[in-house]
């Protein structure tokens, strides 16, 4: 009798969950909004997250930039990496 929940099925619907650093100052703010209500942190919030967001976005890329399976796919996401953080088009190899 085949298992209808297999170790393949099961690991395609699993949602890995990474832990992410944010710095001091990001975290006070955070609960400054969230446990006491002190709404004047809202642009330092805002812009803290948007900052760690790119970052996290450069990152992914960068990562599959190296660890595509195709080569057109690495090519792809290494100019995607390159274009966010701003190298110069004349600049690259």
């Amino acid at each position: 009798m085949a298992d209808t929940c297999g170790v393949a099925d099961l690991k395609e619907r699993v949602i890995i969950l990474k832990m992410v650093q944010i710095p001091d100052s990001l975290f006070v703010a955070l609960v400054k909004f969230h446990v006491l209500g002190i709404e004047d942190c809202l642009p330092e919030i805002k812009n803290g997250l948007e900052q760690k967001l790119d970052a996290m976005m450069r990152r992914e890329l960068y990562t599959k930039s190296k660890t595509a399976k195709t080569e057109a796919e690495r090519e792809e996401a290494r100019q995607a990496y390159l274009d966010k953080v701003g190298m110069h088009r004349d600049f690259r190899w």
